[in-house]
């Protein structure tokens, strides 16, 4: 796939739902599936089945897909790990990665994603091992984009400063109460990383039933996510929906025949705070 796409299908908290759930969203129009090799909140091999269903019974190939997966230090998994604990992180890394291709039914990832930084605090040598590591997998083709998820703004410029290939995309839960990510988003921008928004309605409940939205949703004539996307997406983001809904699927991706003023996102940012 040349173009990415500006929406992304979530799998996690699926569970034995994921196969029919990754299938459901391919067939109602996504391109994108994120997921993570992280058994305990992901179920990556059911994202695999998914696809391979969808593109079994459809006219689209592999490469007409976006697929974004994720590597998950031990802290964040379950006891079902794709690695070895006790390896080095190099070699967690390049486990996690050739487990993920195996489950995904591909030979080749087109984003993959540091799972988070090792601690909550700064971007430490266990981070830049990990990284280094994914820098020779994106060198041999293997990936086509790097990117990290859960960063601080001080975490993610630390990142930029010390690799050698800074992340293609950065992934955060997105709250309107921090400014939809204000501080991280103007990193993104200035260094010419895309920003990829979770959460966008999950985290936001009291901030959908401002007043505005209910106004902007009469105008438009869509719904409160539909207008939320709108806005992620002219703010710069890539959404990331993960509804189990396909009615919902089909609308959250009917967003792009109208576009929302300019003095509406400033109000939109504006009320957040």
């Amino acid at each position: 796939m040349n173009k990415i796409p500006d929406f992304f299908y979530g799998t996690a908290w699926k569970e034995d739902k994921t196969a029919e759930l990754t299938f459901n969203a391919l067939s109602n129009g996504f391109r994108a599936i994120d997921t993570a090799n992280q058994r305990k909140h992901y179920f990556e091999e059911g994202v695999g089945l998914g696809i391979k269903k969808f593109l079994e019974q459809s006219d689209l190939k592999r490469e007409d897909l976006f697929l974004q997966t994720k590597f998950t230090y031990a802290r964040g998994q379950d006891h079902r790990k794709p690695y070895n604990e006790k390896d080095s992180f190099t070699k967690q890394v390049a486990d996690s990665f050739n487990s993920s291709l195996n489950h995904l039914g591909t030979d080749y990832i087109d984003s993959y994603v540091l799972h988070g930084p090792y601690s909550g605090y700064g971007i430490g040598p266990i981070d830049l091992e990990a990284w280094s590591e994914m820098e020779i997998l994106l060198g041999s083709k293997k990936t086509k984009y790097l990117g990290i998820s859960n960063v601080s703004p001080d975490q993610l410029l630390s990142l930029i400063e010390k690799v050698d290939i800074k992340p293609k995309f950065v992934q955060n839960r997105c709250f309107a109460k921090f400014g939809w990510d204000k501080e991280v988003r103007e990193i993104c921008k200035s260094e010419g990383i895309t920003y990829q928004g979770f959460s966008l309605l999950t985290a936001n409940l009291e901030a959908l039933a401002s007043p505005l939205i209910t106004e902007l949703t009469q105008k438009y004539n869509k719904t409160i996510p539909q207008i939320v996307f709108r806005f992620a997406h002219q703010l710069g983001m890539i959404c990331l929906t993960g509804t189990t809904n396909s009615t919902h699927m089909e609308e959250d991706l009917n967003i792009f025949d109208f576009e929302l003023t300019d003095s509406e996102i400033f109000q939109l940012e504006l009320d957040s705070f």
